[in-house]
């Protein structure tokens, strides 16, 4: 793999602790700040809002500089984003600071995955795509954990310093390693809309943020369900989420090694695998061994499905794919804003801390149903195709069809 494949992995691990770190982090800066704990949690609302709507914003902002470029600015905006909330004498700056971090996440992740995608021979673009997640996976296993002792320790503006400096190291690292690419020429901002046309993308995009649903309607609900119900302590719980961490590390690289070879069947495996593991959830939650070795599963599941969407998203909309993958990074984050708040209904309805799990499942279960779809459609597709070029024989393309 290229060594620029590093450079956009360390821009990866930045962002992903900037955004995940002040969930550990909120109370700290509620009493900084003299708000309560759920005016603190607009932080996480505004940044996950700031992640859908800036993403295909930036990218078509992006549309006439270079893919290297942008990624530049991109980390620029990142940098200016953290240094706001470090420094920010007042909830209203922070709040801005952390929209302003939040535009870069979704363009980033994007365009990263096409320039990762252009560095490497096509039956191995899963896997560069996953490299680069790497770093949002790690995060979650060092960046997340360590950035919440430095809160907690020294005060939160420092963490958020920390990752000012990390997103420094990422743009210095673009700059000095990734390669200058070209600006597809004759590529325009009606090329990248019309992607959207392709109801493959869009069943590709509905796949993401149901199936990625799936796993944050058990997650966001982790630490009332860890210590109302398994009976885990709350300082449990930050060990608790490492573990969902190395299961997203692992998910990940196994979704982009098998991707690359058997995109679909990746999915379906995935999808009802996580599907399966979130039912369960709902009993293996009563027990501590039990509830902590189905956060790894529920995270190797749902970080494997990552690279071959995010593959599958580029391979529909060849051509003009820079728009496509960026609204499918956001895709991912409306998916978690989507389940967070089912799974809230569901517990204030009087379901208990368990029953987000099930929307869970209803939500993976759902995802693995567009996944069988779109193959049928392609199938027929491609054999509508070969029949009208005389390819197939008539009686062979109905069978076909049927099948």
């Amino acid at each position: 793999m290229p060594l620029a494949l590093l450079a956009l992995a360390i821009g990866a691990f930045g962002i992903g602790t900037t955004e995940f770190v002040i969930m550990g982090l909120l109370p700290e800066v509620a009493t900084d700040f003299q708000v309560s704990i759920p005016t603190a949690g607009f932080l996480v609302t505004g940044y996950a809002l700031g992640v859908v709507l800036g993403a295909p914003l930036m990218t078509v902002l992006g549309t006439r500089v270079t893919r290297k470029r942008m990624l530049m600015l991109l980390m620029g905006l990142f940098i200016l984003g953290n240094a706001v909330s470090a420094v920010a004498p007042v909830f209203g700056v922070m709040l801005a600071g952390r929209v302003i971090a939040s535009l870069a996440h979704g363009a980033f992740f994007g365009i990263g995955s096409v320039v990762a995608a252009d560095l490497v021979a096509p039956q191995k673009k899963a896997g560069a795509i996953a490299t680069m997640f790497t770093g949002l996976t790690v995060a979650n296993v060092v960046g997340v954990p360590l950035g919440t002792y430095i809160g907690q320790s020294v005060g939160w503006r420092t963490t958020f310093f920390v990752v000012a400096a990390l997103g420094v190291v990422g743009l210095l690292g673009v700059a000095k390693l990734v390669p200058e690419q070209p600006r597809a020429e004759g590529v325009r901002l009606r090329h990248e809309l019309a992607a959207f046309r392709n109801v493959q993308v869009l069943l590709a995009m509905a796949m993401t943020v149901l199936g990625f649903g799936g796993v944050f309607a058990a997650i966001t609900y982790i630490t009332p369900m860890m210590t109302e119900i398994a009976g885990y302590s709350a300082s449990s719980v930050t060990w608790l989420l490492v573990l969902f961490g190395l299961g997203m590390v692992g998910g990940n690289l196994l979704g982009g090694k098998f991707a690359d070879r058997h995109l679909m069947p990746m999915l379906y495996v995935s999808l009802g695998a996580l599907a399966v593991v979130l039912s369960l959830f709902t009993l293996t939650a009563h027990n501590k061994i039990a509830a902590a070795v189905t956060i790894v599963l529920i995270g190797g599941l749902g970080f494997a499905t990552v690279p071959p969407l995010q593959k599958r998203v580029l391979d529909q909309a060849a051509g003009a794919p820079t728009l496509a993958s960026a609204v499918n990074i956001g895709a991912f984050n409306l998916g978690n804003a989507l389940s967070a708040w089912l799974g809230g209904i569901v517990i204030a309805a009087g379901f208990g801390y368990t029953a987000p799990n099930w929307v869970g499942a209803a939500l993976a279960a759902s995802a693995l149903a567009l996944a069988v779809l779109s193959s049928v459609l392609e199938s027929r597709t491609v054999t509508h195709s070969r029949r009208v070029a005389g390819q197939v024989p008539e009686p062979v393309a109905v069978a076909e069809a049927r099948h």
